[in-house]
């Protein structure tokens, strides 16, 4: 079982392994935060994406890596979001979706599936069918780090269909490491989820 599970890490070196470890503990920090609705949620997931970003560039990982300059973007963008305050209120509190925040995640959906499938093309990236799958989780994970930021309850929802589809996928690509940490994200979605319907209807 951990051949199977951790053969691969045999052929890499010690400096990128602990890399990967401290950004999936971060990784988990981070998400623990956001379960919690606490601001620390974005200092802790910038330590893990920009680690990220570093090894999936190293692993030629395009999507991934793509993937996680735009967490590190909208971590920044999220952090000052969820410190704004009106009158010592929050000014962007637990809500959920609108009609219009809908559609404009469809659109980010749509436009996020189609750069990643132009990119994949001009790097030559569809040599395998995880490729394919990598566009749609793209889309689903720049949704859910957009509603994330804009403190939508919805983005739970997101967020663990696209952390059970990592799972396989990470483990394929032979991110052992990376996979599990994905098991305990769709966990954390689930009970994220939970936490912030109860806030939000005490």
């Amino acid at each position: 079982m951990w051949d199977l599970l951790f053969s691969q890490y045999k052929t890499y070196d010690a400096f990128s392994i602990w890399l990967e470890i401290i950004a999936v503990l971060f990784g988990l920090i981070s998400v623990l935060f956001a379960r919690v609705n606490n601001i620390l949620v974005y200092p802790t997931g910038i330590i893990s994406t920009l680690i990220f970003v570093y090894l999936l560039f190293q692993w030629s990982l395009i999507g991934d890596f793509l993937i996680n300059i735009y967490y590190t973007i909208m971590s920044i963008y999220g952090w000052i979001l969820w410190s704004k305050r009106k009158n010592d209120d929050l000014e962007y509190p637990i809500a959920t979706m609108n009609t219009q925040e809908f559609k404009k995640s469809i659109v980010l959906f749509t436009l996020t599936t189609l750069f990643v499938i132009i990119i994949y093309i001009y790097f030559d990236k569809f040599t395998s069918w995880t490729a394919y799958v990598d566009t749609f989780t793209t889309g689903l994970f720049f949704v859910g780090m957009w509603l994330m930021a804009q403190r939508k309850i919805e983005n739970w929802i997101v967020w663990i269909i696209a952390d059970f589809i990592s799972i396989p996928l990470y483990f394929l690509k032979g991110y052992t490491l990376t996979s599990l940490q994905y098991i305990v994200f769709t966990i954390l979605a689930y009970y994220g989820y939970k936490e912030w319907k109860r806030i939000l209807q005490p």
